[in-house]
């Protein structure tokens, strides 16, 4: 039988292990693990790829979250709007830095953060909103950009799915994650479409005195050792990882645009087959494919997964359960109901395979194996 692993990092590494190890020895070499040069130089390749003045590199994706939300001046007592259906770090940092997450509905074809419903969650306590690029495909920015100056609160791009997606605005600029918010978090966890090789995560912004809080937050509080003008973190971004990363980087526009050639090929392979919607693309977006989601209609989507992993397919439900029904949320004080349409994407999606090495023949057992399933 053939066996479509939902993704498979070793063909990746394999491709590019002689430049991946050659980008360590370095680093090894030195002795110089944490901070330092090599995560400078990273920062500095960020920067330019996606088009900021400033990247700063800390440890970890949900770390990326937390130092932005303080950067950004949010405090005990705070409201922040999100998305309730996107992974956890989320809202998490959110909750982690003292503030209330409040939940806002999401549009049922991007599965992003609803401007609209974003703003009516707005009350006098909001301090800043987070919009979800899910899945690779950017959220309205230039919506959330005009909320924000119309009413006051900061924007905060949630892009662990979504590095150098890009956006073309009304007068045909194309813009790429990080550019409109004031600030932009990114994951370089290993599954990410620029993954490292544990755990590392970056901030982007446009504003000096953000970048400077950033860079302070994460080393405890202090650019001076042993000087500390508040309570920071340690959330470094060390050398080994920033050596990997920067590695991969010159790679990661191909990968992207092999992860499109093969959602493409499923948008026709799956176009017209009853009981299944495949995910739509905003013709102003261009998504990175971090998944390739699929909405199961009819209570169908858990036989649909039985039906792929008994052929030999991956496959994952990205997110079971919303936020706002975690048990961990229950103060938050909402129920079942509240946000139907993340409620229904939690019961209705499933991503399949789309990684940049799968091969024809995989993804082609991919289609026929769903086709077959709904008898088409």
């Amino acid at each position: 039988m053939m066996q479509v692993p939902l993704l498979d990092l070793t063909q990746q590494y394999r491709a590019i292990a002689g430049e991946l190890m050659a980008a360590i020895q370095p680093v090894i070499d030195e002795q110089r693990f944490i901070l330092g040069p090599t995560v400078d130089r990273f920062e500095a390749q960020m920067a330019e790829y996606l088009g900021v003045e400033h990247a700063v590199g800390c440890a970890s994706g949900t770390d990326a979250l937390l130092l932005a939300l303080r950067a950004l001046g949010v405090e005990r007592g705070d409201e922040v709007v999100t998305s309730p259906f996107t992974f956890f770090a989320t809202a998490g940092a959110i909750h982690n830095v003292g503030a209330r997450p409040v939940f806002a509905d999401i549009d049922p074809d991007t599965f992003n953060l609803s401007p609209a419903a974003a703003e009516a969650a707005l009350t006098e306590r909001t301090r800043v909103v987070v919009p979800v690029h899910l899945f690779g495909q950017m959220a309205d920015m230039t919506a959330f950009r005009e909320l924000g100056e119309r009413r006051g609160v900061r924007m905060l791009e949630d892009a662990a799915q979504a590095i150098g997606a890009r956006q073309r605005l009304a007068d045909g600029r194309w813009i790429t994650t990080g550019t409109l918010g004031d600030a932009c978090a990114f994951s370089f966890f290993p599954t990410k479409n620029l993954g490292a090789f544990g755990d590392a995560g970056m901030t982007v912004t446009n504003d000096a005195a953000t970048a400077e809080r950033l860079r302070r937050l994460r080393v405890h509080g202090g650019r001076q050792m042993y000087h500390h003008e508040e309570v920071g973190y340690n959330s470094r971004l060390d050398a080994m990882q920033a050596a990997v990363l920067a590695a991969k980087l010159p790679y990661l526009r191909g990968w992207s645009d092999a992860r499109r050639a093969n959602a493409r090929f499923y948008d026709e392979a799956l176009a017209g087959v009853e009981g299944i919607v495949t995910p739509p693309i905003r013709p102003e977006n261009e998504s990175i494919i971090n998944q390739y989601t699929l909405r199961v209609l009819d209570g169908r989507r858990d036989a649909l997964a039985d039906h792929l992993r008994e052929r030999g397919v991956g496959s994952s439900v990205y997110y079971p359960v919303p936020l706002h029904l975690q048990e961990c949320f229950a103060y938050l004080g909402y129920g079942e109901g509240d946000f139907p349409e993340s409620e229904r994407a939690a019961r209705e999606v499933l991503s399949i395979p789309v990684y940049p090495e799968l091969a024809a023949e995989q993804r082609e057992h991919v289609a026929d194996t769903i086709r077959a399933f709904f008898g088409a």
